[in-house]
């Protein structure tokens, strides 16, 4: 048996649809899956009754007081742990990527055979204009010449399943990227080619886009301003180095940009 947590996110539903029965889902809502939170380890009981591998996805950007419980009790049931972290842990300037280091550390000290995915920017990211793009032809935002190795959450779902039903996988660290590091106007442009329709970016300044995220009720505000920040500080180093590591696990090579865009026309229509 394989538990999935996270099971209604992006990743979480796609790792569902690739693995072989038998499988569970957890989420926090009910709707989704078997009930259980991650913020609370001893509603886990029932969810890891009879799991012989786990898929961790952790859900809070700055908080991981209970990852070492949580880990703890996955470790009295199961014996494998794929754990989807971010590669923000690898510099560790912001609270995304210390949290996530604090989980990982606990992964590390299981006990159990353990994986560890690091995604770059997630494709779906660009999801935030969904309203934007709805509304007209522009999308505003900070940035926008910052390049990004943007990633299908199918490829990272592709190599978390590889991870949970393969030996040869305890102790790797993948870094996963897209196979392209397209600017943010590049990828607006994108999204206009897969609706069939011209799209343009307008820049803001990063006062401006902060003052616009933080009024969005759907956007994090604990994750403002590390985004800001985190692209701020790329936008002055060199273009992000690509790595092969979805191919050298599935034996694909990763979904381009312009696929997750004609992927998700539904999203922005």
């Amino acid at each position: 048996m394989i538990l999935v947590t996270g099971a209604s996110g992006n990743v979480g539903r796609g790792v569902l649809a690739r693995l072989p029965e038998p499988v569970r889902a957890m989420s926090r809502n009910p709707a989704f899956g078997e009930y259980g939170d991650l913020a609370d380890p001893a509603s886990l009981g029932s969810c890891l009754s009879g799991v012989d591998a786990v898929y961790l996805m952790w859900p809070f950007h700055d908080n991981a007081d209970t990852a070492p419980d949580v880990v703890a009790t996955i470790a009295r049931h199961a014996r494998r742990i794929v754990l989807l972290s971010s590669v923000s842990v690898e510099d560790g300037a912001n609270e995304v990527g210390r949290t996530h280091a604090v989980v990982e550390d606990a992964v590390r000290a299981s006990g159990l055979e353990w994986t560890i995915v690091r995604p770059s920017t997630f494709a779906a990211n660009a999801l935030w204009w969904a309203d934007q793009i709805r509304a007209g032809d522009t999308v505003s935002g900070a940035f926008g010449a910052l390049r990004m190795p943007m990633l299908h959450e199918a490829d990272i779902a592709d190599v978390v399943v590889h991870a949970l039903t393969e030996d040869g996988h305890d102790g790797a660290i993948y870094r996963l990227t897209g196979p392209q590091a397209l600017t943010q106007t590049e990828q607006v442009e994108l999204i206009g080619a897969a609706l069939g329709r011209p799209l343009r970016w307008h820049e803001l300044t990063k006062t401006q886009a902060r003052q616009r995220l933080l009024a969005d009720p759907d956007f994090p505000d604990a994750f403002v301003d590390p985004l800001l920040d985190t692209q701020e500080q790329l936008l002055a180093e060199p273009p992000p180095h690509l790595t092969t590591t979805v191919e050298n696990v599935t034996g694909q090579r990763p979904r381009t940009f312009a696929q997750w865009a004609r992927d998700h026309v539904a999203d922005f229509r």
